[in-house]
C-alpha cells in the first residue's frame, strides 16, 4: 500500500524524502538556533493550508504575532488562514486566560487539550500540526523528554495528526535537552550553521525518515526575503571541516555520557 506523504512546501526538500513526510508521523526538527527550525516550521504549516488540511501551530518561544510576521515575509497570509478557520496559533509565550488560543500553564497535559481543542474548532479533516518547540516542556527535567514526546505521539495519532515537532540543541555540543524525541520519532530532520569564508552557512540532513529511502547527504540550504527556505544542493567536504577541535571533541564526548546516563534513568523510571 502507498504510503500517503505531506509536502513540506519547502523547495527541493521534499526530493530528499521521497516527495514528503508520511501521513501520521510524528518528525523532530532538530538544531542550533538560528539554523532555520522555525522558518522549516512556518513553511510545513503554510503547506498544508494550500493543500485544504487543518493547521494547528504552537509556539512556546515566540508570540503568535512574530510567527504571523515572519510567514509574512515570505509571502504567506497567516491572518487570513486563521480568519477563515484554516489554521489556529496556539500562544504558551502570552498565558493569557483572556485569549482562548493561549497557554496559562506550560505543561504537557494542558498541551494536549489544547492541540485537541483547536482540531474540533476547525472541523473535520486531516491536520498538521507544529509544535515550536517541545524543548520548552522538558528543559527543566530533560529525562522526562522521552515520556512526553510519547505521550504527544500516542494521544495526538488517534486524532490522524502528522507532527513536525522542533528541539533546541545546545551550541558548544550539539547534543539536545533529553534525547527521548529522537527515540520516539518517525524522523529527524537536523539543521546545522556553519561560518566558511566570513558567511553564515545553514545546512539540513535527513538522519531518520521511516517507510522512506530517503537522501543521507548533507545539503545546503538558504532563506531568501520573499520567498523563504530552499534547498541548494549537495555540499562537499574538505578535511578541515571534517577535523573538529579538541574541545568540541571533549564536549561531544560528554554529552554521549549524558545521553547514555539519560536512558539508563529511563530505564529505571
Amino acid at each position: 500500500m502507498t504510503k500517503v506523504r505531506l509536502r513540506t512546501g519547502v523547495e527541493g526538500f521534499d526530493d530528499l524524502i521521497a516527495g514528503g513526510i508520511p501521513k501520521g508521523f510524528l518528525v523532530a526538527v532538530v538544531g542550533e538556533p538560528g539554523t532555520g527550525k522555525t522558518v522549516f516550521s512556518i513553511h510545513f504549516a503554510w503547506k498544508g493550508v494550500l493543500d485544504g488540511q487543518k493547521v494547528i501551530y504552537v509556539t512556546t518561544e515566540e508570540s503568535r504575532e512574530s510567527i504571523i510576521s515572519q510567514a509574512a515575509q515570505f509571502g504567506m497570509n497567516f491572518n487570513k488562514a486563521i480568519e477563515e478557520k484554516k489554521m489556529v496559533i496556539i500562544d504558551a509565550l502570552l498565558r493569557d486566560k483572556a485569549d482562548q488560543w493561549n497557554m496559562v500553564e506550560l505543561t504537557v497535559e494542558e498541551l494536549l487539550n489544547k492541540i485537541i481543542e483547536a482540531k474540533k474548532y476547525l472541523g473535520y479533516g486531516d491536520a498538521r500540526v507544529v509544535i515550536d518547540s517541545m524543548s520548552a516542556f522538558w528543559l527543566d527535567k530533560p529525562a522526562m523528554a522521552r515520556k512526553y514526546s510519547y505521550l504527544v505521539k500516542r494521544v495526538l495519532n488517534k486524532w490522524n495528526m502528522t507532527i513536525v515537532a522542533t528541539s533546541q540543541y545546545a551550541i558548544t555540543t550539539s547534543f539536545g535537552f533529553g534525547f527521548g524525541i529522537e527515540h520516539v520519532a518517525d524522523g529527524i530532520i537536523r539543521f546545522k550553521k556553519m561560518i566558511k569564508g566570513w558567511e553564515l552557512k545553514r545546512y539540513v540532513i535527513v538522519e531518520k525518515m521511516r517507510q522512506t529511502p530517503h537522501s543521507l547527504r548533507v545539503h545546503e540550504i538558504e532563506i531568501v526575503d520573499g520567498k523563504g527556505m530552499r534547498v541548494k544542493g549537495p555540499v562537499e567536504y574538505t578535511r578541515d571541516e571534517v577535523t573538529l577541535p579538541s574541545k568540541v571533541v571533549e564536549g561531544v564526548k560528554r554529552g554521549l555520557a549524558r545521553k547514555a546516563l539519560e536512558e539508563r534513568l529511563m530505564e529505571l523510571d
